[in-house]
């Protein structure tokens, strides 16, 4: 576990000598400035933390309180090419910072030597930006003509980003190029359809590391006789609520693992119908009969044992991967990272870059703070860090001052940062505490 003396030094080293560095690496920095890397990046990454909306007035006070007076013209003409790439290369190095929280006291994830949660979210960009962040054309976010696409993996248990990799929307997620070889023996990666791939599966099996998936409607599956399952008939003839079967997973592969199944009620295979045809009409396609017939059932495919995953503790882990698209929307609804009052394309770009490192510097005071509970709430806990933002750029002067502040931030939210107890619907970590319950949501 990190310590509130590691993150202060990680984060004075990472603000002053290492931005200094990167700045004049990337050009930002030509010659003596009074606006120094170190000065630019965290006017801009502490001020936007504190407030997503801050105007370039705002900006120019703290600046100005960090004895670097720059009017808000002369800030604005700083948001150039150089500085995108420079606030990108600032956010890798943060990435190689291992910053973790005191472990969840969960069983079901303490079995596993980390449970990584991966997935994508993706930011529009002006057109202008083609040519670097190229999209995939259309009206949707990921499909417009310049959009920036984030690969996230996230650590359940301990809370470590272990992951953030900014590259074009036009890649897919299964073609993301992503380093699998850092997860551990024995962990489990659960990851969403983007990634589905048998191939990778086969990888990580290889290395000893459990995957957990949901099932792709359009994967051969066989029984282990070889003989082709045909999915829909299979499932129609099952009369049970919940089983599992071994089968050899791909036309080619034949990769041997667990199907776990589950019937939902018609009222949940109604609405994901819903879901379906509302984002096919919103996208201009069509949905096959066979993924509409599949919405009565919740299909995961794994590599783990029933010894060391059950099918209702993976349908519970299932659920969990949840958390991912959480940070996210904590990301986006409360930290505007997909938000500019700007229209300039270079501006916007590094406003990005920027605020996401300030994104970065919160989640690793969740970490310090919060993730160990269990019943954590990360949308009451935010806030709260970004009201010290600006006293925790004020501190990175001090080592000695800034793990003060940092500790006052770390007493505060283990007292308040819970999430409000529920009658109505069973909250996430007492599933994952007690999986059993799912029955009771049948």
């Amino acid at each position: 576990m990190t310590t509130v003396p590691q993150l202060a030094r990680t984060l004075q080293a990472l603000f002053t000598t290492t931005a200094d560095q990167l700045a004049r690496q990337t050009g930002f920095v030509r010659r003596a400035s009074k606006l120094t890397g170190a000065v630019f990046a965290q006017t801009v990454v502490f001020t936007w933390l504190a407030d997503p909306e801050a105007t370039l007035e705002t900006m120019t006070q703290t600046a100005a309180s960090l004895g670097t007076p720059i009017t808000p013209q002369a800030l604005d003409e700083r948001f150039q090419p150089a500085a995108a790439r420079f606030l990108e290369r600032l956010l890798a190095r943060a990435m190689t910072q291992v910053v973790t929280a005191d472990p969840v006291t969960i069983p079901l994830l303490q079995r596993f030597a980390g449970v990584y949660l991966q997935d994508s979210t993706v930011i529009r960009l002006p057109d202008a930006l083609e040519a670097d962040w190229p999209g995939c054309g259309g009206s949707t976010d990921s499909a417009g003509t310049a959009a920036i696409k984030f690969f996230v993996r996230l650590d359940l248990g301990t809370g470590a980003l272990t992951r953030l990799i900014p590259q074009p929307a036009r890649v897919s997620d299964s073609a993301t190029v992503v380093a699998d070889e850092d997860l551990p023996p024995g962990s489990l990666r659960l990851a969403d359809l983007g990634f589905f791939d048998i191939e990778e599966f086969r990888r990580l099996g290889q290395r000893n590391v459990f995957w957990l998936s949901r099932l792709l409607p359009a994967a051969k599956i066989y029984d282990t006789g070889g003989r082709e399952l045909p999915l829909l008939g299979w499932l129609a003839k099952q009369q049970e609520g919940r089983w599992e079967l071994p089968i050899l997973l791909g036309a080619t592969q034949r990769l041997p693992c667990r199907l776990l199944v589950e019937r939902v009620p018609n009222a949940v295979a109604q609405k994901r119908r819903e879901r379906l045809l509302k984002s096919a009409r919103n996208k201009g396609t069509k949905v096959s009969t066979t993924k509409l017939a599949l919405c009565a059932w919740t299909l995961y495919v794994t590599n783990a044992p029933a010894e060391k995953l059950t099918v209702v503790e993976a349908l519970a882990l299932g659920r969990a991967r949840w958390q991912i698209e959480l940070l996210f929307k904590l990301w986006k609804g409360h930290g505007r990272l997909d938000e500019s009052r700007s229209g300039k394309p270079w501006r916007i770009i590094t406003e990005v870059f920027a605020k996401l490192l300030g994104l970065v510097v919160q989640h690793w005071g969740l970490l310090l703070s919060c993730w160990g509970q269990a019943d954590r709430s990360l949308r009451k806990a935010a806030p709260a860090i970004r009201h010290q933002a600006l006293p925790i750029l004020y501190a990175l002067a001090s080592c000695c001052h800034l793990c003060r502040v940092l500790a006052m931030v770390v007493r505060s939210l283990k007292a308040s940062a819970r999430i409000n107890k529920s009658k109505k619907s069973l909250r996430t970590y007492r599933i994952l505490q007690d999986p059993s319950l799912l029955d009771s949501l049948a």
